[in-house]
């Protein structure tokens, strides 16, 4: 419990003053955001703010992961460093990577497009392909579709069904929390309650798992591990969002929404409750359902929109909504979707401990 409050501190410090020297930095160089012709007319006013905002939530989060068990380490002479834990922050640096390179094309050449599709796309299954690959080769990582549990479901996939189901959620998620980023704190704030699920899912698969042999339900050897980084991104994810807040002073950009959607989904595959992230991310599935749902009845029905504009959150906008309006009430989504998913999985652990 203490490296969890560690994680979060010291990763919301870094975020919040890495945050401000960032824009700082950015607005000295002139260094901002373009802003798409064909998006809300509202929205033309925020071309020029500074963006890779995201480079301050990975690294707060990388930095509080390492130091709050670097001082464990020398407090009482152990270390929790796990090979799952180490492969999670993997995958959001290397996540995180892409978006940057992607977002300092934008800004430099000062166009929407950054990176081709085919470079992001390959960056990015580099990620989604590499990180289960790791887990494995070099843990004991259960190969089963899971729910709540490893074992609940628990329909085995095998080696390579699991790898290609790890990157398909991965990419999926991504491109999920990408399509939110598109107002004001929506992503990061929605974020912050997401990882706040799996810092409590962790922490509990750590309390009844391998390291209380009598009460081992969930079978997570790295479990606390992989809650601290959880911690640690929603302390980075919340010092941003000082920032980030209406009117936003900096975006995350592509350098944030990456690493955020490669950390739920990877923290969702190392925790077993990969289904279960359908619900912890419902506002990312709404977000992303919405598009599917524009660009399908668009080309099926002669050009015809069931939405004013796509993703859903624009939607609302266009309908007359202020924009703190649309993302006060899209964070009482993600909430909801949050409670509703840490009450399955409490459910779930009453029932098979017959509580």
């Amino acid at each position: 419990m203490i490296r969890l409050l560690m994680a979060a501190a010291i990763s919301l410090t870094v975020s919040i003053i890495g945050t401000k020297l960032l824009i700082e930095v950015l607005v000295r160089r002139r260094i901002g955001q373009p802003i798409r012709e064909d998006g809300p007319q509202g929205h033309i006013t925020k071309a020029g703010t500074p963006t890779m905002g995201g480079l301050a939530i990975v690294g707060g989060a990388s930095l509080a992961y390492v130091v709050s068990d670097l001082i464990l380490k020398f407090t009482d002479r152990s270390t929790v460093f796990t090979r799952s834990g180490i492969f999670v922050m993997m995958a959001i640096v290397g996540a995180g990577l892409v978006g940057f390179v992607d977002d300092w094309i934008k800004v430099t050449r000062e166009r929407n497009l950054g990176l081709n599709k085919r470079a992001k796309i390959l960056g990015l299954l580099i990620v989604a392909f590499g990180f289960p690959l790791l887990m494995v080769n070099f843990t004991a990582q259960h190969t089963t579709l899971s729910f709540t549990r490893w074992d609940q479901p628990g329909w085995n996939l095998g080696t390579w069904g699991w790898v290609i189901f790890a990157a398909v959620l991965i990419l999926a998620t991504t491109n999920g929390v990408n399509l939110t980023d598109g107002l004001d704190g929506l992503a990061g704030g929605s974020a912050t309650l997401s990882f706040g699920a799996f810092v409590v899912i962790g922490f509990w698969a750590f309390r009844h798992g391998p390291s209380y042999p009598l009460d081992n339900v969930y079978n997570t050897p790295h479990a606390l591990d992989l809650a601290v980084i959880a911690a640690a991104m929603a302390g980075g994810c919340l010092g941003f969002l000082w920032w980030n807040a209406p009117p936003a002073r900096i975006f995350m950009g592509d350098t944030g929404a990456l690493a955020i959607g490669a950390g739920l989904a990877a923290l969702a595959l190392a925790l077993n409750v990969q289904i279960l992230l359908v619900i912890i991310g419902g506002l990312y599935v709404m977000e992303t359902v919405s598009v599917i749902l524009q660009v399908a009845t668009f080309r099926l029905f002669g050009g015809r929109r069931i939405f004013r504009m796509a993703p859903i959150h624009h939607h609302f906008e266009l309908g007359g909504w202020p924009e703190t309006t649309v993302i006060i009430r899209l964070w009482i989504v993600a909430g909801l979707c949050t409670s509703l998913a840490l009450g399955v999985f409490y459910f779930d652990f009453l029932r098979v401990s017959g509580g």
